[in-house]
Parts: C-alpha cells; sequence; structure tokens
C-alpha cells in the first residue's frame, strides 16, 4: 500500500506564501529539497525509512533521546511526525516561523548515521537565521532534507515508529535552490 506524503499545491498557494511566486519560482513551495548547489542522487529515488512519532514534543527542540538511534540504519529515509502540518495546515506566517525544529545534536547524530534524507512535516530543520546554514551543512555531507511532508500520521497508524519504503521523486530543475518533489510511503 502507498500513502502519499506530498503537499497538494494549489494556485492559493502561491498567493498566500506571501512573497510573489518567488518561492515557487525557486521551488520552494510544497513539498521540496533544499538542495543548496549539491545534485540529488538518482539513488536516493528508493531508500529504507522510518517515522518517529514525536507529537508529543512541544516547547522544546526534538532531541536524540526523544527517538532510537539504534533503530536508524546508513542510507535510510528518517522521518519525524510532529503533527504540525496537520494541526496548523500549510502556509502563513506562523507555520514558517514557528514550526518545530530538530536540536543540532539530533542533526549531528543522524548525519552521523550516514542516512541519506531528512524527512519533515514543516518547514525547516532549524527556524530563521539557523535554517540555510543547516540545510547546508547537511547536504555537505551526503544528506538531503525534505520539508512540509503530510499524511505521516498515517504510515505511523498508531505506531510511535514505523518502518516503510520512501519512494521520492524530485523534478529534474536546475539552477534552483529548491526541487519540488513526490514522496509516497510504501507500507
Amino acid at each position: 500500500m502507498f500513502i502519499d506524503l506530498t503537499i497538494e499545491v494549489a494556485p492559493e498557494m502561491v498567493k498566500a506564501s506571501g512573497d510573489d511566486g518567488k518561492k515557487a519560482l525557486k521551488g520552494h513551495l510544497g513539498t521540496h529539497f533544499d538542495v543548496m548547489d549539491k545534485e540529488f542522487p538518482i539513488a536516493y529515488l528508493e531508500r529504507d525509512g522510518i517515522v518517529f512519532d514525536v507529537r508529543h514534543i512541544s516547547g522544546r527542540d526534538i532531541c536524540e533521546s526523544d527517538i532510537d538511534l539504534g533503530m536508524v540504519e546508513n542510507g535510510m529515509f528518517v522521518a519525524f511526525c510532529t503533527g504540525f502540518v496537520d494541526k496548523l495546515g500549510y502556509g502563513g506566517m506562523e507555520y514558517f516561523s514557528e514550526h518545530p525544529q530538530l536540536s543540532d545534536s539530533l542533526i549531528e547524530a543522524l548525519v552521523e548515521k550516514g542516512i541519506s534524507i531528512i524527512g519533515i512535516d514543516f518547514a525547516g530543520v532549524r527556524r530563521g537565521k539557523e535554517h540555510t546554514p543547516k540545510d547546508q551543512y547537511c547536504v555537505d555531507r551526503g544528506v538531503f532534507i525534505v520539508e512540509n511532508l503530510c499524511n505521516m500520521g498515517s504510515v505511523l497508524g498508531g505506531r510511535p515508529y514505523r518502518r516503510f519504503v520512501a519512494n521520492t521523486y524530485p523534478v529534474k530543475y536546475t539552477g534552483m535552490t529548491g526541487l519540488p518533489c513526490r514522496v509516497a510511503a510504501k507500507i
């Protein structure tokens, strides 16, 4: 069974982004990667994945003690279900500025594990001025970040974590800082 993890993009979302479509023109609308100066490897199209339920965490960063790092394997697509996009909906000032974030030490631990993709159901692993440098840190180490996923609670199916196969298909743009993509979980 496949579960689509991709946010549906509609014309009104371009207007709601508040930047006259600049995000869309750069590939940053809806579910996408921040590719920085790298190319998404074709080998990453299908990855073993795991999603962790971290919906109970609020008021602080999501830390390595919140998940079982022993379950994370080299090359994996590691996703976090915070429920943020489900509660707030995609877009708007609060969505882009008040979202959850992963702690620096958790991001570093995932990179050290040799994962290939971090998947999140919010706008960035870090907020504000920390967003772009942390994306660059990850991609320089071969780890891409897929932002704005949805339906991860459906993948979990009431479990605290769940393994799945992640299928990720970015649009083959060049010269863009973001790559819109379609992501599906096979369970």
